[in-house]
């Protein structure tokens, strides 16, 4: 530097600064001379590459699961388990840390049985097999998912202690499928139709209404997760995804998609999914999701 010129001073510069210092005085405490000694893995083997044909996480890791609270939900098959947003490194979350939300458990479907029927408004009803679902041209993309109901446990004063609890159901995972407008197009939508109702193969019978117009976007059907085959309980093997918009309309274990011209005014898009006005009216249909945010450290 020249005389005369003036240093800007950056936060960057400061942080640098900082982390130097700490690591002096971290160093200041090591003892001169000293050796560490042998880990004690040096002295044999480990197992071997067969010890597990399908990798899980080390056993030092056994506290990073989901969660479910037993207060919250009578019983396991329709609750909510939440994704550890504490324990997470970047924005991608593992397949089995994804928050699990059921109406009625998750069930075993067997993909080469499974079918999605597609009928009402359409030229051609159909029905898929999923080996048909995936001639279709094949996407991948990065999309978060989040419960309608994220949060919601903090809405009367505090309830739980942990952010996984309070914020954890949320997951961001890489989803592959088809697009569900080239589906539909093969189908050929009649003039008139305005919704889709999409149908699972739960035992809840779990349905909802979706726009048109929302279905013939971004949304896909989707059979893969991060790289791999869907979980039984995020869907397998065949599940809707409607990007940017609340969980419940991402209906798993798709297995019906009938088209018409008004909403189907199901139980989940009437007595639950609303947002309560003051006045004692409900808004229907809201779907995308507000900005949210949480610190976890």
């Amino acid at each position: 530097m020249t005389p005369g010129m003036k240093r800007r001073i950056t936060r960057r510069m400061l942080m640098r600064a900082a982390g130097l210092g700490a690591l002096g005085a971290g160093a200041g405490a090591l003892v001169p001379g000293a050796r560490a000694s042998l880990p004690q893995t040096r002295s044999g083997l480990g197992p071997g590459v067969d010890a597990r044909p399908y990798g899980l996480p080390s056993p030092h890791e056994a506290k990073v699961v989901r969660r479910f609270i037993p207060w919250m939900n009578p019983t396991t098959e329709s609750a909510v388990s939440f994704t550890p947003l504490h324990a997470l490194e970047g924005i991608v979350t593992p397949n089995g840390l994804h928050f699990e939300r059921h109406h009625a458990g998750a069930p075993d479907i067997a993909p080469d049985a499974h079918r999605l029927l597609i009928h009402g408004m359409v030229e051609r009803p159909l029905v898929f097999t999923m080996e048909d679902l995936k001639r279709f041209p094949r996407h991948s993309r990065f999309h978060f998912l989040e419960c309608a109901g994220n949060g919601a446990l903090e809405w009367r004063g505090a309830q739980n202690n942990a952010v996984q609890f309070t914020h954890g159901m949320i997951a961001c995972c890489q989803w592959t499928g088809v697009l569900l407008r080239d589906v539909l197009r093969w189908c050929g939508l009649k003039d008139g139709a305005k919704w889709l109702l999409c149908e699972s193969a739960d035992g809840a019978g779990y349905a909802r209404s979706l726009p048109l117009e929302r279905a013939m976007d971004d949304c896909l059907l989707v059979f893969a997760q991060n790289g791999e085959a869907l979980r039984p309980e995020q869907g397998y093997p065949l599940r809707l995804l409607v990007p940017g918009c609340e969980g419940a309309a991402s209906v798993k274990w798709l297995a019906r998609i009938e088209v018409g011209d008004a909403p189907w005014m199901t139980r989940e898009e009437t007595a639950r999914y609303t947002d309560l006005r003051p006045d004692g009216r409900a808004r229907l249909f809201s779907l995308e999701m507000e900005a949210n945010s949480v610190i976890t450290d």
